[in-house]
């Protein structure tokens, strides 16, 4: 084990899934140090400029296809990168930590934890059950919540669910209710926090 200490470049446009992400990295190993970009164009500049323990790179981002964008950005410092895909990842996530590595944007929350603790060469200060907590939510509840997480506004989310933006709203008001949360960051950060949804 390293006594360095982690150094994470988080690179994710603000949003409730970020701000999820960057409490389970500052809950799981709370002496690193994360820096944050909100676009994927200053990642060369940067790492050319500073070695991270990881940089951790939201596939959402992107302007431009990651996978062009990658060999530009190792070419500048070879640096352990863990990219978060939506869907299918081009290459499977490998457990021992190469250059580069996909993982699922919605993996559980202990097995992400699992992913990044090589990297930052330290364990993480909080360990969770790889089953995850039981939720208080009714199923659709579940639905709206990871459509929440994932930053869709009520009229997307009752595009998807085939519901009424009221019924839609109502579950919100729920979520909420029984998260015993205020907002919907709060409850977002909850919902990563306790594995009731993924990363």
């Amino acid at each position: 084990m390293s006594s360095a200490t982690p150094t994470v470049l988080v690179a994710a446009a603000p949003s409730l899934y970020r701000q999820g992400l960057l409490a389970t990295l500052r809950d799981s190993w709370p002496a690193s140090v994360i820096t944050i970009i909100p676009a994927t164009q200053q990642l060369p500049a940067l790492l050319s400029q500073h070695a991270y323990s990881l940089v951790i790179v939201d596939s959402y981002l992107s302007d431009e296809s990651l996978l062009t964008l990658l060999p530009r950005i190792q070419a500048r410092r070879s640096q352990p990168m863990l990219v978060l895909s939506d869907g299918p990842c081009p290459r499977p996530y490998q457990p021992h930590p190469g250059p580069v590595a996909w993982l699922d944007r919605h993996t559980p929350l202990p097995d992400f934890i699992d992913a990044v603790a090589p990297w930052l060469d330290a364990e993480p200060a909080v360990r969770l059950c790889p089953c995850g907590p039981p939720s208080p939510f009714s199923p659709r509840e579940l639905e709206v919540l990871h459509l929440v997480v994932a930053d869709h506004n009520n009229l997307e989310i009752a595009d998807r669910l085939c519901l009424s933006v009221r019924t839609v709203e109502s579950h919100r008001r729920a979520l909420l209710q029984k998260a015993g949360a205020k907002t919907l960051l709060g409850l977002a950060v909850l919902a990563v926090k306790r594995g009731w949804v993924g990363v």
